[in-house]
């Protein structure tokens, strides 16, 4: 059977690909738990296509076998598309989920409602050990528009979740169900788009 490893080793985003991607016939998901880890790749890029393209390539070429990887982020108008890139990254290299929403309140706290429209924007990158897919990665984008809301709510997502409200929602994304995270989330989006790649190969 054809395995697919995910290049991830965040908790949220191996729950969210498992459900987008683990229902496809004949296709193994694996995690750096069934490997034996993934080799660091430092993500230096300044765009997600960039990131995810080195951490596909890095990690395909590393473990031998077709390697699904990601690049996310918030961009925030209001801070000229900050923390993009960084969002993981956004308080500091060792900060989490918790420091980097609190940096985000701060810098937001005197923007008005109504101009504090964001996105979450995600590339995914599919290689495989060697050949046109280890040259280049076939890459799949996804966007889900909305605002960020200032105090949080909810227990389910992770990163900006709490505070990210989404377009035509009067809930954040992490008050949602992981199914209806799944029909709307940028990394949804993405995915269908991926899996009618993976499905015509």
């Amino acid at each position: 059977m054809p395995k697919l490893l995910l290049a991830t080793g965040n908790p949220g985003k191996i729950r969210e690909f498992k459900q987008l991607f683990g229902d496809l016939p004949d296709l193994e998901i694996l995690t750096a738990d069934d490997v034996g880890g993934l080799p660091e790749v430092i993500e230096d890029g300044d765009t997600f296509e960039h990131n995810a393209c080195k951490k596909a390539r890095e990690i395909a070429a590393a473990k031998g076998m077709r390697v699904l990887s990601d690049d996310s982020g918030l961009e925030v108008d209001a801070l000229g598309g900050r923390p993009g890139v960084r969002s993981a990254r956004y308080a500091g290299v060792h900060c989490d989920d918790e420091d980097n929403n609190a940096l985000l309140v701060k810098e937001l706290r005197e923007v008005p409602e109504t101009e504090r429209t964001a996105r979450y924007r995600v590339v995914l990158a599919l290689a495989e050990p060697e050949g046109p897919l280890q040259q280049q990665p076939h890459t799949e984008d996804g966007v889900c528009e909305g605002h960020i809301e200032l105090t949080p709510r909810g227990d389910n997502g992770f990163g900006y979740d709490p505070y990210f409200r989404p377009e035509g929602h009067d809930c954040r994304m992490a008050e949602l169900s992981p199914e209806e995270k799944n029909r709307i989330s940028h990394r949804a989006v993405a995915a269908r788009k991926m899996r009618d790649y993976l499905a015509s190969r």
